[in-house]
Order: structure tokens, then sequence, then C-alpha cells
């Protein structure tokens, strides 16, 4: 705080010193009146702690506060460098992932499929299986019915057979007067063997 302060002093001392005295006029422009008497050597003093005070704060500057800005820039420089590093290794761990998620995905859906196309096909031989037992018991239930149907018709024939003599006979003797019993039963016989048939 007190450099800044004794160089802005050390500045301003020439002018001091020449606005104690009193001047002569200056003809033309006072900034550039180096051969004046009494301003001139003023304005080379001034020109020369210029020089000096710009040399100083050139060489103070090159120093002490560029190389502090450069090493700022260059921590914020490898700063940047590290996080675009770690977010390029975010990214390919991620595109990683996104494969990986991507691949089980696909194999999930293949298993999957397979897990249908198997309990489809076994569905299918289970029902076939039943359909086919389910035919042989059918079949059999039918075989046994017509086996039963056969025995209840022959069992019904057989229990038809007196009495449609008995009434055939019974008919013929009420139209005809008499009946041979023989030929009546034999007639007869021959239409249930007919109707069997």
């Amino acid at each position: 705080m007190r450099r800044p302060f004794v160089a802005a002093l050390m500045a301003a001392l020439p002018s001091l010193a020449l606005a104690a005295t009193e001047p002569e006029p200056v003809p033309g422009m006072p900034q550039l009146a180096f051969g004046h008497a009494q301003q001139g050597p003023l304005l080379i003093a001034q020109v020369v702690w210029m020089l000096i005070i710009f040399g100083v704060l050139y060489v103070v500057l090159r120093n002490v506060a560029l190389p502090r800005v450069a090493e700022v820039l260059d921590e914020r420089r490898r700063r940047i460098e590290t996080d675009l590093e770690a977010a390029r290794e975010a990214k390919d761990r991620a595109d990683e992932a996104i494969a990986e998620q991507r691949a089980a995905t696909l194999r999930a859906r293949a298993e999957a499929q397979s897990a249908i196309a198997a309990a489809v096909h076994e569905a299918t031989a289970e029902a076939g299986k039943r359909a086919e037992e389910l035919n042989a018991r059918l079949s059999a239930q039918v075989a046994a019915a017509e086996r039963r149907i056969a025995e209840a018709r022959n069992a019904a024939m057989a229990a038809l057979k007196p009495a449609a003599i008995d009434t055939a006979v019974a008919m013929v003797a009420k139209l005809v007067g008499s009946a041979d019993q023989q030929r009546v039963t034999q007639a007869v016989e021959r239409e249930l063997a007919g109707g069997r048939a």
C-alpha cells in the first residue's frame, strides 16, 4: 500500500515544484515546451520520471503480476483438461453401460422368446396327448355304448319275438279264421331279421 503512494508522490514532485514558482508564459503547446527556460527541465524530469515509473511498473508486472496470472491460467487450463478427461471417461463408461444394457435386453428378449416357444410347444404336445387320451376314452365309451345298444336291441328283439308271434297269430286268425303257427313264426322271424340288418 505504501509503494503506490510513494510512486505517486515522486511523480507529483516536479509538478509541485513547478506550481511553487511563478512560470513565465509558454508559447505554443505547454506539454511540448522542452526548450523553455523554466518548464523545459521540469518536463524533461517528468518524462524521465515517467520512464522510470513505467520501467518499474513493467518490471513489477513482468516479474510479479504476470507470472501469477500465468499460473492461474495454467491451473485453470489443467483443471479444465482434467474435467474434460473425466467427462470423456464418464461418457465412455456410460456408452459401455448402454451397450451392455442393450445386449442384456436382446439376450433377455431372445431367452423370453425361446421360453415362450418352448412353453407353446410343450402345451401343444400336452394338448395333443390329452386329445389322444380323450379320443381313446371316447372311442372306448362309444364302443361300449354300441355294444350295450346292440345287446339291448337284441334283448328287445328277443323279448319282442314271442309277443310279435302271438300278435301276428291272433291277427291272422282273426282275419282269416285260422292261422298256421309255424308259417306265422317264420314270417315274423324273417321280418325281425330284416329289421335287424
